[in-house]
Order: structure tokens, then sequence, then C-alpha cells
């Protein structure tokens, strides 16, 4: 098989080949081999090898939907036993997990072989993929733009062609995001739904879940059925789908009533491209026989987004005080905004995380009303559509008075002033849309159905309702169908630099 053979299948397509014994698992680790030693080093996106690992595993009997075809893990919650994993943090660099993390199980499970770790913003607090431990990862599509993060790394291999799929995670955009710059398709499960990990508690009450970035979106609902079975460690339990969310691509969504929003919640700009992205969507929903109105959730926007905040920062402070525990490092082993994101985070008192918490409940009775307007929620994915490296990368001098007014007692007062709550809008506006789904704990995926006039993909994210995983893949696979993406790849390996 050559390479542009090799990326004209999915994984199901891949695993079909191999079931036929058209190529083998090793061919086919050798072609992800080969491709990520041609482009990889310009895009970064691949930060541990699994060459040894990967081809004794294709070597052997494997079995399940995905057997034989080549898969990345994420450089967070995804460890492979006997393999560094850092959580892209240097606090972290020389960590080598004896077990591997429940997701990990499950994909090897349905018979992906891994061939490498990817990039990842540290603790996967950006929605970049620019790590002081591991640098940045470049978009295929153009070198010198971010491929969005915190997932970055697992989009930019698949992007390029090194692997059809690789595992993602989505505390608040971090699976759709990337997918989004990128290209993919981008599907994060409602809470519960898949497992978080086997050896760390849950964080955010449920709002972080995993699931993988493909180019297909029967690869996305194929993985989703090999990994969503009910797990004892978990915090948050859901019922079972009605039926396989393989089968639930192959059905009609039928007629739905569908609400779209161009506009930032917080008054914010959106980039033109942004809202076309919408726009074009809507016609072409309107075309398909669904009911389309401009419309947007009655939710106190101001409240969710400190709310958004207030998790960050606490998510932050939790990880930080977990590894320093485990490790003894001190705190300049982090970077400097996580140390900033922790230290903020450990203002808030327990009575503060508590009332803000109980409010994600009511943003949800809040979107339940808005349900019975409409079956689903389109949004644009990011509120700006092409990012150069380095864009939310904050200011030497800022980090250093922030630190400073922190350890005087100034703390909050920092967060209410101008300079400081502009540059923190900034970062939010961009994932004004996709974080309070996360926050909602409701099913959500970014759909890459539009192109710039510069050639640069981008995508809308579609939202339904609690335990409506299947309803989404029924619309996805319609607009899979009505307006094909995957034949859209970027750059051949020798424009890359």
């Amino acid at each position: 098989m050559r390479f542009d053979e090799y990326r004209q299948h999915d994984g199901l397509g891949l695993a079909s080949l191999v079931r036929k014994r058209e190529v083998s698992a090793r061919e086919l680790v050798a072609l992800a081999i080969d491709r990520m030693n041609a482009v990889n080093p310009a895009l970064n996106a691949i930060v541990t090898r699994m060459d040894e690992q990967a081809a004794a595993r294709a070597a052997s009997d494997l079995s399940g939907p995905f057997a034989g075809v080549p898969f990345v893990l994420k450089d967070i919650m995804q460890a492979h036993a006997g393999v560094r994993t850092c959580m892209g943090s240097a606090a972290l660099r020389q960590h080598v997990p004896q077990a591997h993390e429940e997701m990990t199980r499950r994909w090897l499970a349905a018979g992906v072989v891994p061939v490498g770790v990817s990039n990842a913003s540290e603790f996967g607090l950006k929605p970049q993929t620019e790590s002081r431990l591991w640098g940045a990862v470049h978009n295929p599509w153009r070198p010198g733009l971010s491929a969005g993060g915190s997932s970055g790394g697992s989009a930019a291999a698949v992007a390029a062609g090194m692997v059809p799929m690789a595992g993602g995670n989505d505390i608040g955009g971090s699976i759709r995001l990337p997918a989004a710059l990128c290209g993919l398709f981008g599907f994060k499960p409602g809470r519960g739904r898949t497992p978080w990990s086997s050896t760390h508690a849950e964080i955010a009450q449920g709002a972080a879940v995993q699931h993988v970035l493909t180019r297909s979106v029967r690869d996305s609902a194929a993985m989703l059925d090999a990994t969503c079975a009910p797990f004892g460690r978990a915090a948050f339990h859901v019922a079972p789908p009605a039926r396989s969310y393989s089968a639930e691509v192959e059905r009609s969504p039928g007629r739905l009533r569908v609400g779209f929003s161009r506009l930032s919640p917080l008054g914010m700009p959106v980039d033109a491209d942004c809202t076309a992205a919408v726009d074009q969507c809507a016609r072409l929903l309107a075309g398909l026989g669904h009911d389309v109105q401009e419309l947007t959730p009655p939710l106190a926007w101001a409240d969710l987004y400190e709310d958004v905040m207030i998790m960050m920062y606490t998510t932050a402070a939790a990880m930080v005080r977990e590894v320093r525990m485990t490790t003894g490092c001190k705190a300049d082993a982090f970077e400097s905004d996580t140390r900033l994101m922790a230290a903020v985070g450990r203002m808030y008192a327990a009575v503060e995380l508590l009332a803000s918490q109980a409010r994600w409940a009511e943003y949800l009775q809040g979107w339940q009303a808005f349900r019975s307007q409409c079956d689903v929620w389109l949004t644009p994915v990011v509120t700006q559509a092409a990012l150069p490296l380095g864009a939310f990368r904050t200011p030497g001098w800022q980090t250093l008075m922030a630190h400073v007014c922190l350890k005087i007692g100034l703390g909050r007062a920092m967060l209410r002033s101008d300079g400081v709550r502009q540059s923190l809008l900034e970062v939010l506006n961009y994932v004004a849309f996709t974080t309070p789904v996360n926050l909602m704990g409701l099913p959500a995926m970014s759909v890459p159905l539009y192109q710039s006039a510069d050639g640069l993909p981008l995508a809308v994210q579609l939202v339904g309702g609690v335990g409506e995983e299947g309803l989404l893949f029924n619309l996805a696979a319609q607009l899979e169908l009505a307006q094909p993406w995957f034949g859209r790849v970027p750059m051949r390996t020798d424009q890359l630099p």
C-alpha cells in the first residue's frame, strides 16, 4: 500500500482491509511511521514515539472493530504502560506509568495500534498547544498558525495523515477546537458517557470527557460504541444508548428544529468567517428540510462565564497540588500561566466553589427550557478563524504583576482591573460557544463544513440535549453525505518546511 492509498481510508476502512488480508497491520504501522518521519519534524505533533511497541503489537493477533489501525494517544489521561506520559508538564517529564489508563485499555480492546503520544498544553488548560515542555504544534494546513488545543497534537497528526484517528479530551473545547481548525470531525460526548480515568479522580464535576478526533463520522460513532460501557469508578453514570451509535449513523434525523447563534454571548467580536460558517450550515440544514431559526438560550451568561473561569482556575490549583504532592517538585516546574491560574484558584473558598457548581444545574434547567423551541443548537466553534502561534501568550510583565498582586493579597482586585479583565475576556470569548456545553454536560460536535477564501478549514458546533449523542450522529451523517469533507486534506509532504 502507498501513502496516497492509506490516506483514502478512514479507520474502519483500513480495519476492513486488514480483515480481508488486503493489507497487514504491520504495513499500516510502517506507513504511519514513515509519515511521522516525513512531517512531524515540521509540525511537532508527536512528542513520544512508540515504534517498537507498535511493531510488536501489529505482529500480534488483534481483534476488534479497529484491529490493526494506527492510532495516537494524547499526553493527558491516556497513559500506556511503559510509555512516558507527562500531561504536557515539565514537572512530569520523567513519568512512566506502569499501567494503562481505562480509556487506553478500551481503545486497545478495539484493536488499535498506538504509534505515538501527541503534544498537549500543560494539563490541557489552554485552547492552543504550545507547552514549555514540548513546544508549539503547527497547523498542517498552514505552519505558523495554531492547531488549537489542548488536543492540538492529535488534531495535527490526523490532519497530516499520520493516523486516521487520535485520542483527545475536552474540558472546554479541547476536542472541538483543534478539530475545527484542522478540518476534522470532533465529537464531545455528554457527561459520564466515557470514563475519565482509572488513576485520577474526576475533575470539574464531569465537565471533562474523553473521546477521539476523526476524519469520518462513522469512525467516531464506532469508537464511542467501543468505549461507552459503564465504568465502576466513574462518578457520573448515564443510561445506555437505545441503539449503537454506528446504527445511528445509518438513521435519518427526521425534521429537526435548529436554533442558531452567530453572536458571542459575551457581546465581543466574532470573525466574519466564523459567522459565515454558521450561515452556510443554516442554509444547508434548511435545504435538507430542517426548521432553522436564529435563537440563543436564555441563560445567565455573565454568571456562567464567571463559573467557567472558577472551574478552570480551581482545576489548575488541584492539578498543581496533586503533582507537587506526588513528585515533590518545586513551583517553577510549572509554566508561569499554570502557576498563575493555580494561585487564583486557591483564592476561592470551598463555599464559593460549591455555590458555583450549584449554578451549573440552573444553566442546565435554562437549556432544557430552551429545548422547547429547538432540538439542536448551531453555533461557531471558535470566534477567531486563524490565530498565529503565541496569540494567547501572556506578556511577562503581566504575569509578574499578577504574581505580585496575589502575594500581597490583591488577587481579587487584580482580576477586576481593566487590563487583566480584558485579557481574560479575549481568551474566554475565543471559547465562548464551547465552554458552556461542558458545564451543562451536553454532547456536542465540531463539523468541518466550511473553508475560508484562503483555503483554511473551519467548522460549526452542533449541540444536543442530555443523552442525545445518537441524534447528533444522525445529523452529522446527513451533513457528511450532503457536503463531504473527507477528501479535503492539507498540503503535501514536500510543501512542509
